[in-house]
């Protein structure tokens, strides 16, 4: 039986460097087409440059406003809370911390404040609106019939929407969302949260950054203190119909007088109108007095729940703007256009040699 000979695949290292010279030589053989490669690259960087439109970050940070303990009120809340009573503190607890920071990115949120209306070359529109046109959206949507007529009017009602209006606000969420919109903590340490909006269009990214803030503060403070002041407008309500309830005792106390003056003592019976009158003021007014201090305490407790965001900066105008530069166009233009025809070549050689 004849033995197979082992044949050694193994490159020496003399024989790398001879095959990594022989790749220079003919990499050098062919440096005009790579030095020609790269000008032609450097141009179309340059191009790229003057054509890519410059883009502008809004960015806003604000302060959450949380009081937890609240000290000595949180005291007397406890021992209101502990008599039965209920005035609506510590609520909408689910909007702190991370939960706020989503919040600014949910759908629901940017398409609203995409309704939100702004004032552009003295007209309103809307922000959806001012996007599409900075977008230059409309000059396809002339050639559909479906899209031609769609209009976003400011503050219209989301629910009177179609499908190609849901289509078209969830596009423009998704451009947003992807690199448009960010929000976040810079520092962990610092309980600043920064918003930050880019966008080719600087008008927009400043009025989006600021409609967004408000957008989220306004429903962030509604959903907080919605508790504190639906117990409020119980309690006002009830106040409101005790007062009347009490002035009408008080009216039927001097009508029932007026009605027993100068009466016989020995008719006793007739002055039971009187009486009762009487037991419905003094029981109104316990009651009122009690309705008012809940009221009072209900209105503090309001008050202490907003506002609960605290702006700290907004975008001015000029905002930062970050375009590419000629320069880096020119050299990372050069660089890949040399790269890729180096590339090429040894292709090209390496199928040859096959």
């Amino acid at each position: 039986m004849e033995s197979t000979p082992i044949v050694n695949e193994e490159i020496s290292l003399k024989d790398l460097l001879v095959m990594t010279k022989k790749w220079c030589i003919y990499l050098l053989s062919r440096w005009r087409i790579i030095v020609l490669a790269g000008i032609i690259g450097s141009v179309l960087g340059l191009t790229y440059s003057f054509i890519k439109k410059p883009v502008y970050t809004a960015t806003l940070s604000f302060a959450l406003e949380d009081d937890q303990s609240g000290g000595g009120l949180g005291g007397a809340l406890g021992l209101v809370g502990s008599l039965g009573l209920d005035l609506g503190g510590n609520a909408g607890g689910i909007f702190t911390g991370s939960n706020l920071t989503e919040l600014f990115k949910s759908r629901s949120m940017v398409e609203q404040t995409l309704l939100t209306p702004v004032i552009v070359n003295g007209k309103e529109i809307s922000l959806a609106e001012m996007f599409i046109q900075n977008n230059e959206w409309r000059k396809r949507w002339d050639e559909s019939p479906k899209l031609k007529n769609i209009q976003f009017l400011p503050n219209k009602q989301r629910q009177g929407f179609t499908r190609v209006h849901d289509s078209i606000l969830g596009s423009i969420y998704e451009k947003l969302s992807k690199g448009g919109l960010e929000v976040g903590q810079k520092d962990k340490k610092v309980a600043i949260t920064t918003v930050e909006v880019s966008s080719t269009n600087e008008l927009f990214a400043k009025y989006f950054c600021e409609a967004l803030a408000k957008q989220v503060g306004k429903f962030y403070v509604d959903t907080k203190s919605k508790k504190a002041r639906m117990n409020m407008d119980i309690l006002e309500r009830q106040t409101d119909s005790i007062r009347g309830e009490l002035n009408g005792a008080i009216t039927g106390v001097a009508v029932a007088n007026d009605n027993t003056f100068n009466l016989n003592p020995a008719l006793n019976i007739r002055r039971a109108p009187s009486a009762r009158r009487q037991v419905d003021v003094q029981a109104n007014t316990a009651i009122l007095t009690e309705l008012v201090k809940q009221t009072e305490m209900a209105k503090v407790t309001l008050r202490r729940e907003t506002p609960l965001i605290q702006v700290v900066d907004r975008p001015i105008l000029p905002l930062f703007k970050e375009r590419f530069g000629k320069i880096k166009g020119i050299i990372l233009g050069g660089f890949l256009a040399g790269f890729l025809t180096v590339l090429f070549l040894i292709f090209k050689k390496i199928l040859n040699n096959l």
